[in-house]
């Protein structure tokens, strides 16, 4: 039986040396921290890879969460307001989604914003109106987290014309965006939103830090699809990595992957690359997975 001043010194000895291997844990925790590379970028998963089973009732919007974890490996996602079109007001609803991925540590990065009117409407009273509509996936956005909604920037008339207007509506929405801390982010969609140079201008116009773009890979007609994303990309606070079909290497067939990310690093960007796989000749899970792969080959090709 040891002495009291020999039991002191032995149970001072024995908390220093936990307080001592506590610290050389920690240590060597932000020693392999630090070790590992930092990656180019980060990989999410669009909601809309998913579209024919979501639409066909297969999957339900509240277990998008769990597929992409569980599935894919992924833990980012981007929501499209079309699968849960009637319960942006839903706080139950809302919380129960947000609850099912942050108990999967799956994180709700954007909402991609469709169906409620033209932010460049020629008529004021309906353009303010689509502004409005806006709003409320906007509170949604905040409250799961997110850093923006996705808009259109549909309107009609001529180029100038259709700038003036739609600069106009997302001036006005990105001003109820940034109460709330929020980013109103424009997809290249269709119509003039599709010309690089156009978009960039109405990006201009605006002039709000939070107002920017999402480029896409695809959604390009009669447009260069590389110099659009690169007129984008000093706008860009999201980027959309299309895919439609594959070759016997794994090679996007109508984008060149490399050549694409490339011109994305070298504007700055290191955020996530959301996967957007809208393809038909194999099926939405194969596709996304090939898309997913073709992301982290080309990233490590560029590390």
């Amino acid at each position: 039986m040891p002495t009291n001043l020999n039991r002191r010194d032995f149970l001072k000895n024995t908390k220093l040396a936990s307080l001592g291997a506590g610290l050389l844990a920690v240590l060597k925790k932000r020693d392999i921290k630090a070790a590992e590379p930092k990656l180019l970028f980060k990989i999410s998963l669009a909601e809309w890879s998913l579209n024919h089973a979501l639409f066909a009732k297969k999957l339900d919007h509240l277990n998008f969460p769990k597929v992409a974890k569980q599935d894919y490996g992924i833990e980012a996602i981007e929501l499209v307001n079309q699968f849960f079109m009637k319960k942006a007001k839903d706080q139950k609803y809302l919380a129960e989604f947000k609850k099912r991925a942050d108990d999967l540590g799956v994180k709700i990065l954007l909402i991609m914003c469709d169906d409620e009117g033209e932010l460049g409407d020629a008529d004021q009273k309906k353009r303010i109106k689509a502004v409005e509509n806006h709003y409320k996936w906007a509170e949604a956005a905040k409250f799961f987290g997110c850093h923006s909604i996705r808009v259109n920037a549909y309107s009609k008339g001529t180029p100038d014309e259709q700038r003036e207007r739609v600069a106009d509506g997302l001036h006005r929405l990105s001003e109820f965006g940034a109460n709330l801390g929020l980013n109103v982010v424009v997809e290249n969609h269709g119509g003039f939103s599709s010309h690089g140079d156009w978009l960039a201008s109405v990006m201009k116009k605006v002039n709000l830090p939070n107002c920017g773009t999402l480029p896409d890979f695809g959604n390009f007609q009669d447009y260069d699809r590389y110099k659009a994303v690169a007129e984008m990309m000093p706008f860009a606070k999201a980027v959309s990595a299309k895919a439609h079909d594959f070759d016997a290497k794994g090679d996007c067939i109508e984008t060149d992957y490399r050549k694409m990310l490339k011109i994305v690093l070298a504007a700055g960007y290191h955020g996530h690359f959301g996967i957007e796989y809208e393809g038909t000749k194999i099926s939405e899970p194969d596709g996304i997975k090939a898309t997913k792969k073709l992301l982290e080959k080309v990233r490590g090709e560029l590390s």
